[in-house]
């Protein structure tokens, strides 16, 4: 088995962390299998920021340890999600001179005018983490996907920077290579769930993907194929949990299975006189309270959540016009009845995103909780293509960040 065919994705998440191992043309098949999976509770890591370095490191040691175990394959690098309300995002341009006399636009061309899209004046104590091409111009004619091979003088571009606080991609940098793997690239986690759900053509038509996170919620707009808007908001669907432990006055594990057993985003789908007997999900329990009063809780912290995305959507004039509508994915995504109540908030067409495409026979792959996982794996495979000098789709990592921050970290070492 080559090195060169297997691939790992970690997803650091504030509540969970998930490895995925996928290798590229198992039995004679085309194409990413996933052959390992594992996932462990995360310490150390608070709305997707490192606050305890020791705590992150186990967490994600323990991970790692699990999927070598279910695989036997000894993971040396990871692609990396790098996630957190810290990351944010602004447009930028960038010209050159196309560098051949007759003017025939080449690749070089392409990286050099999306390098300098990269000079922008960014936040202070931030780097960037994308460029993300949204289309070129040659010579004024605009809105132009692909100009490679085209002729002319000026080559422009405009672009999507997603950017991470230096701090925080430091910290989770030392965190990965203290475990002792390689970063091969951090990609943005809802960036890389987009890889793992969307199809070309939701791209193309326009949808918004929504990735419910336990503390987070990420999300990413795409119009016409390429990335349209991003935020992180810094809430997300533990916060549904902590509200219901608060309301019934009972542990987070506990208020965690009530969610997901009798909940529910929409209240009027539930009858008055329903009840939940406590009891049934732990002996030591013995309150029984009308279902009704979850529901309520549940649905307010929906609906909180929705309007915040709803603004993100009004900000940019896409408030109810994504033809492809609204995916929703993530952990906190398998809230019964969800999609339902993300139709009536958004008047739009939702469904449930999850990892596709990918074949395996680890059954819980299938769960919207592995789709950044999954897609960091997606990733992976694109970025090698690239390495080894193939045309990449848009959604391509052109930062050096990683490489930045792995220099940086050798350099304390002894």
């Amino acid at each position: 088995m080559r090195k060169d065919d297997i691939f790992t994705g970690l997803d650091i998440g504030s509540t969970t962390i998930r490895v995925v191992i996928a290798q590229v043309g198992t039995h004679g098949q085309e194409g990413l299998h996933i052959i390992g999976a594992a996932e462990n509770p995360s310490e150390g890591i608070s709305k997707g920021n490192i606050v305890s370095i020791e705590d992150a490191v186990t967490s994600i040691s323990q991970t790692f340890e699990k999927a070598e175990r279910m695989t036997g394959i000894p993971i040396e690098h990871a692609f990396v999600s790098i996630n957190g309300h810290h990351i944010t995002c602004q447009d930028s341009h960038g010209v050159v001179a196309v560098a051949k006399a007759d003017g025939e636009i080449q690749e070089e061309d392409i990286q050099r005018v999306i390098e300098a899209a990269q000079t922008v004046s960014s936040p202070p104590n931030y780097e960037i983490l994308h460029v993300l091409p949204r289309n070129f111009s040659v010579d004024n004619q605009k809105n132009i996907k692909d100009p490679v091979g085209m002729t002319g003088i000026k080559l422009e571009v405009d672009a999507q920077i997603i950017l991470g606080l230096s701090s925080q991609i430091k910290n989770l940098t030392k965190c990965i290579y203290r475990t002792g793997v390689d970063i091969d690239d951090l990609v943005m986690s809802v960036l890389a769930c987009s890889e793992s759900t969307l199809t070309k053509r939701q791209k193309e038509l326009g949808v918004g993907l929504v990735n419910l996170g336990g503390t987070t919620t990420s999300i990413m707009i795409f119009e016409e194929g390429d990335v349209l808007h991003t935020k992180v908001l810094p809430i997300g669907a533990g916060h549904i949990t902590n509200d219901i432990a608060i309301g019934l006055r009972t542990s987070i594990d506990i208020a965690e299975q009530v969610k997901l057993r009798f909940g529910s985003a929409i209240a009027e789908k539930v009858q008055k006189r329903e009840t939940i007997d406590l009891g049934t999900i732990d002996s030591n329990e013995n309150a029984v309270i009308p279902r009704k009063e979850v529901i309520d809780i549940i649905e307010a912290r929906v609906e909180e959540i929705f309007h915040l995305v709803n603004k993100e959507l009004r900000d940019i004039k896409r408030d109810g016009l994504l033809p492809a509508g609204v995916v929703l994915t993530g952990g906190g995504a398998k809230l019964p009845d969800l999609i339902e109540a993300a139709k009536k908030q958004f008047r739009l067409p939702a469904s449930l995103g999850v990892p596709r495409d990918l074949p395996t026979a680890i059954d819980k792959i299938q769960d919207p909780a592995f789709t950044t996982a999954t897609g960091l794996v997606r990733w992976g495979m694109q970025y090698q293509a690239r390495e080894k000098g193939f045309r990449l789709n848009k959604l391509s990592s052109f930062s050096h960040a990683t490489e930045k921050m792995q220099r940086w970290f050798r350099s304390l070492l002894p």
